[in-house]
């Protein structure tokens, strides 16, 4: 095998975020419902024998990336682990804005690692991948495990759960906001955990003790899930942001005032609506024809799992 063209990306939402604690060395400790969506950025992978990695930009989001982005390091990290004297050149459709707080750089670093894992002839279980993620970002797991899932810890504890077919409507501004400042923000809440728990009995009992990402748990109720994918809970960092970026509250008035929901996604500023109406986007014109200069918006349909699941053995 010598290349590997058009490999997905995909973006998640957090369809609540809640921050439920904090570990001693200062990171916060949530719990959230992380929904993989079809927007996604496209990655073409080529086998070089000199070991080099080298990276080739194009996209409409191209320009948001850094130099050495989370995709070199993940490709770094596999080579350096391995031990695989083979390289590769990486180009990177960027569709995904920066800062909008879907995964974009995670979920390119955890396609880069399962990419290369099969291009380089490397064959690693997930598990192995699942660990080499978490050295690269709390969010690169999530992407390597390939299923919908309720997310704990720092974002390692992964619970893959089965969720009802979602359409929504993106809206990402174009100020972006620092999640330093609104991880130390006084108006930042916290979510009773028990109170999450109470409210839903069969969590602990379909989910048992085992807590490893790489337990490849599917119990969780569906019943659950479904409450837990329709309008429940809160993203416990909202607040902040609304308080630090004016186009966040306007972003998300404008999509409750057109779909009758909305609510940020992850600590970045894009929001999302769920669509539960068709003739809501039909009656009038797409919001992202009206949309403020630098602003993005799009309808994404929910993902039963990740199209790359299969690229890892369990």
């Amino acid at each position: 095998m010598q290349a590997l063209y058009d490999v997905p990306a995909p973006a998640k939402i957090n369809l609540f975020l809640h921050v439920v604690g904090k570990r001693a060395d200062g990171y916060h400790l949530l719990q959230s419902i992380f929904a993989l969506i079809d927007w996604a950025d496209r990655l073409h992978f080529e086998i070089r024998s000199d070991g080099r990695l080298q990276r080739h930009d194009s996209g409409p989001c191209s320009d948001c990336l850094p130099p050495d982005d989370l995709c070199l390091r993940a490709a770094r990290l596999l080579q350096q682990q391995s031990g695989c004297k083979f390289g590769a050149d990486i180009q990177i459709e960027k569709n995904l804005p920066a800062g909008a707080g879907m995964g974009g750089g995670s979920s390119d670093a955890a396609s880069t690692l399962l990419a290369l894992n099969r291009l380089w002839g490397l064959n690693w279980p997930r598990r192995k991948l699942l660990e080499l993620g978490l050295q690269l970002g709390a969010d690169v797991p999530f992407f390597i495990g390939g299923q919908n899932a309720l997310v704990e810890g720092i974002g390692e504890i992964l619970h893959p759960i089965k969720l009802p077919q979602q359409r929504f409507a993106l809206l990402k501004p174009a100020q972006g906001i620092s999640t330093r400042e609104i991880f130390s923000s006084p108006l930042l809440a916290r979510s009773d955990f028990l109170a999450i728990v109470a409210g839903f009995p069969a969590y602990t009992q379909d989910l048992g003790p085992d807590k490893s990402s790489a337990a490849g748990l599917d119990r969780f109720d569906s019943r659950h899930a479904e409450i837990l994918g329709s309008g429940f809970g809160r993203n416990d960092l909202q607040k902040p942001a609304e308080a630090c970026c004016e186009e966040v509250v306007q972003a998300l008035a404008m999509l409750k005032d057109r779909f009758g929901n909305s609510r940020m996604t992850g600590s970045g500023s894009a929001v999302f609506a769920r669509i539960e109406d068709e003739a809501s986007l039909s009656d009038q014109p797409l919001f992202s024809q009206n949309l403020p200069a630098g602003w993005i918006g799009k309808t994404c349909n929910s993902l039963d799992r990740h199209p790359l699941q299969g690229w890892a053995a369990d």
